[in-house]
């Protein structure tokens, strides 16, 4: 992963957080006990983004540099996984437009974790040339046996 598409991810996890947060706070001021369950939901989600993403934003948490060296560690598909199902989670709860705003770019941030995971594009060359030399390999296996049968 280059450099730029690492705080990218990072810089989206802080806006998911962000939005999460907002979001989730508009979502409890109701009546309705699911939107607060989805509310308070989007808060953790909040909170787990920061910490694993920008852990100095929680310095008041002893084991904030803990959590983000583990979750450093984790490959790109696990964090993707573990981001896309914290913010589909509160839109089960309760599919209403507070719900889907907040929490798409959480989803976003897994999504382009999940990218980073597929790994680089190969370009038209390099593929091309792969392309030759197993062609000219099979040709080669093809010539030997024709000539073992003679």
């Amino acid at each position: 992963m280059t450099w730029w598409y690492r705080w990218l991810c990072r810089l989206s996890g802080v806006l998911g957080a962000v939005s999460c947060a907002i979001s989730g706070l508009f979502n409890c001021v109701t009546v309705h006990p699911l939107n607060i369950a989805a509310g308070v939901w989007m808060i953790m989600n909040a909170f787990v983004l920061l910490l694993c993403e920008a852990p100095f934003c929680c310095q008041f948490v002893e084991f904030a540099n803990t959590v983000a060296e583990k979750v450093d560690r984790l490959r790109s598909w696990q964090k993707a996984v573990f981001y896309c199902g914290m913010a589909v989670i509160p839109i089960v709860i309760s599919l209403t437009l507070t719900t889907l705003l907040g929490n798409a770019i959480a989803f976003a941030t897994g999504v382009l974790y999940g990218l980073s995971a597929l790994g680089k594009k190969g370009d038209a060359i390099s593929y091309a040339r792969i392309q030759q030399q197993r062609q000219q390999a099979d040709e080669e296996k093809l010539a030997e046996t024709l000539e073992g049968e003679l």
